[in-house]
């Protein structure tokens, strides 16, 4: 009995400061939208994805200088966290540069001492997905096993961000 009356007054004082509510009808008027201008959700009117299809890319296609800044950005990312003999501060400074916002929030609090890595010993392989030129994966070898890092990028010209650092299954 002593807990249902607390709660039976939180219920009371609730029910006080809730608005009243409104029963009056709302007049009758009509609400129909009219449009001014025929609806079309793509381009020249056509069908979004035409037969249901996804375009064979998604806004950047692959070639080869994309892919070697995505090695290159790896290899140098990885490169800059693989120091574990860093003070903290500066490690997270070097670090950022090469990261996404989010990744950078991510990685602020990270003690760099933890790092089983202390060099990359080989290239970048990257994992690429030719339907989609804004993201892929790449594997980078170290001294203590191969990290595996997601890389982003806002469109053709931008500059590839690492958005994940995973450390090698154990």
């Amino acid at each position: 009995m002593k807990k249902s009356l607390p709660l039976a007054a939180m219920v009371l004082l609730c029910t006080a400061c809730a608005p009243a509510a409104n029963t009056t009808p709302a007049p009758a008027t009509s609400t129909a939208a009219t449009a001014s201008a025929p609806v079309s959700l793509s381009a020249g009117s056509g069908p979004q994805a035409p037969d249901g299809t996804v375009p064979p890319t998604i806004g950047i296609s692959w070639d080869q200088a994309s892919k070697d800044a995505a090695v290159d950005t790896a290899q140098t990312a990885m490169a800059d966290f693989a120091r574990p003999g860093v003070e903290d501060k500066q490690w997270a400074n070097d670090l950022a540069r090469w990261l996404t916002p989010q990744a950078t929030a991510d990685y602020s609090a990270v003690d760099p001492a933890n790092i089983p890595a202390t060099r990359v010993t080989g290239p970048a392989t990257l994992t690429v997905d030719e339907a989609n030129g804004y993201g892929v994966v790449a594997a980078v070898p170290t001294d203590a096993g191969t990290y595996t890092l997601q890389l982003l990028r806002t469109g053709p010209e931008a500059p590839w961000k690492v958005n994940r650092v995973t450390p090698p299954a154990s």
